[in-house]
């Protein structure tokens, strides 16, 4: 398990943030980080989003912060550039993955299939985005691949919201839940 991991693991949740407003997003990860935190994922689906990475990175530095929904090698540069630490996908990509190794990340890309976990898992990755996590299964679908796949680790997201967390963190094969419902874009 990398030192990120281990993190990962203790936290349980993986607060995800998504704003266009590098202040929100300061006061937002300090929040967080007030109520022990300590990690969370700039989604890049905002103009400002390796902005956020960057005020972040700088001015909060007890704070892990990555980049999420990366969907290429160029925005996966980028985010390294601005301070990400670790990179999160909603699905597998190799060039996004060389980029990571290149830079000594963690990448954590999302799989909602065997098939997916499988060509994950054999190209080294032990622990994966389950994403979209309900609308592929949710719980069943990961005590499924509990069952085969034994050496990966999961980190559920989408549809996971405060009344179904404990269900997913009950699972051995889940290592933390994606939390957007802690920062809702309103």
């Amino acid at each position: 398990m990398t030192n990120l991991e281990t993190l990962l693991a203790q936290v349980r949740v993986l607060p995800l943030i998504q704003t266009d407003s590098i202040s929100t997003a300061l006061q937002l990860a300090e929040r967080l980080a007030d109520d022990g935190m300590t990690m969370v994922e700039i989604v890049l689906r905002s103009k400002n989003a390796l902005s956020c990475i960057e005020a972040i990175s700088l001015n909060l530095p007890e704070i892990t912060v990555g980049a999420g929904t990366v969907l290429d090698s160029q925005q996966a540069a980028q985010a390294i550039q601005s301070g990400a630490q670790f990179l999160v996908s909603p699905g597998f990509d190799a060039n996004v993955l060389d980029t990571a190794q290149q830079a000594g990340l963690d990448y954590f890309p999302g799989c909602a299939t065997a098939t997916e976990v499988l060509a994950a898992r054999n190209l080294g990755l032990h622990t994966l985005k389950f994403f979209p996590a309900t609308a592929s299964g949710g719980v069943p679908m990961l005590q499924a691949l509990a069952a085969v796949f034994t050496d990966v680790s999961f980190i559920p997201t989408g549809g996971i919201n405060a009344s179904n967390l404990d269900e997913y963190l009950a699972l051995a094969n889940v290592l933390a839940c994606g939390g957007s419902w802690l920062t809702p874009s309103e």
